[in-house]
């Protein structure tokens, strides 16, 4: 990375920083007083629901979703900041609901260094004595909690203090993009457990899933709000796509080959689920005999050893499927940036260079 690129890097992760910190403290300010509504109107049984749905959404990560939101409005010429933190605040809660969710169908114990909604739930269950079934338990609770975020988030995006059309089009926009997430899903879901799975079902998944979700519909929410048309959110949309898929990649491979604290989650969670990324597709269709079958072996088992979660990732290198998801992903970032920049739509100079930096910091991401 040359020293433009390495700049462009260090703006980006600043400007996020900024994002970041204006999106946490609204959430944090947000998140007390909906403890106390529950609390009061609804009694402690509630508050312990929603404590476990605030506990997702205040961890927070990176908030690329609410900062894209943010940058898609104001590069667009978007003033209103009250406004618009809201309306980030409701992308980051919808998102919260999507990770409760995805937890559990994945069995996820951790989500960002703490135990996910429904473990957390279940652990109460146990502590409480409740009775012999703390798993459903937590999942039934868990899941209720972040369908109440989510028509939360719907109600703070459709009382917006913004132009009607244009709070009706954005939110038009995100269902639209949950109905294509949720296609997303359910494909990742069969994936994990049919036996002909192609690099290009996989890439389906990772257009549905993550750059539809988490790159295109953000910044479409921020550059409608602001007023753009339908020329200046088309013209976004390769960039939000490549750099979408890029961000899946990368996210896969840190999943597998970071350490816990980095990725969120235990690294072992993809292969105990059996979850079919660009790695493990890559690397069972050109891993020797003898991997390939114990791979085939290891996807999808939930008792699977340290001891053999090394050997998987061995595979996953010595076949090449490392070195071709980093290939895939910068190829991706490439495609992202060249798109961005034959745009000529008249969007802002830190706009568009936010875009640029964080196509080009998912190649050294680290969580």
């Amino acid at each position: 990375m040359g020293t433009s690129s390495a700049t462009t890097t260090k703006v980006f992760k600043t400007k996020l920083l900024t994002y970041k910190q204006a999106i946490d403290a609204d959430i944090a300010h947000y998140a007390k007083e909906v403890r106390t509504n529950a609390a009061h109107n609804f009694g402690a049984r509630s508050r312990i629901a929603t404590d476990a749905y605030l506990s997702i959404l205040e961890r927070g990560g990176k908030r690329i979703r609410g900062a894209l939101t943010m940058l898609g409005y104001e590069m667009s010429g978007g003033k209103d900041q009250r406004m618009i933190l809201k309306a980030a605040r409701a992308i980051e809660m919808i998102h919260a609901y999507i990770l409760i969710i995805d937890d559990i169908n994945d069995r996820s114990p951790v989500r960002r260094g703490g135990p996910t909604a429904h473990y957390l739930l279940a652990d109460y269950y146990k502590r409480q004595n409740l009775g012999d079934d703390a798993q459903h338990f937590g999942e039934s609770i868990a899941m209720n909690a972040a369908l109440m975020g989510n028509h939360a988030a719907q109600m703070i995006l459709a009382n917006l203090e913004a132009d009607n059309q244009l709070v009706l089009n954005a939110i038009s926009i995100i269902n639209r993009s949950m109905v294509i997430t949720a296609h997303g899903q359910f494909n990742d879901i069969f994936n994990e457990v049919l036996v002909d799975v192609r690099e290009e079902d996989v890439n389906k998944v990772d257009e549905w899933k993550t750059a539809h979700y988490s790159f295109l519909n953000p910044l479409h929410v921020g550059m409608v709000l602001a007023g753009a048309d339908c020329h200046a959110t088309d013209g976004i949309t390769n960039y939000a796509m490549q750099a979408g898929k890029a961000y899946q990649i990368t996210d896969d491979i840190l999943g597998t080959f970071g350490e816990e604290f980095e990725s969120g989650k235990s690294p072992l969670d993809d292969l105990r689920e059996g979850k079919r990324t660009i790695l493990t597709v890559y690397a069972l269709e050109h891993a020797r005999q003898s991997d390939k079958n114990f791979l085939i072996q290891m996807l999808g088992n939930h008792n699977l050893s340290p001891v053999e979660f090394q050997r998987c990732k061995d595979i996953l290198v010595d076949s090449g499927a490392l070195t071709h998801a980093q290939d895939l992903a910068r190829t991706y970032v490439e495609q992202a940036i060249a798109s961005l920049r034959q745009q000529k739509q008249g969007w802002s100079k830190d706009g568009t260079q936010f875009l640029i930096g964080l196509a080009e910091y998912l190649l050294s991401r680290t969580s």
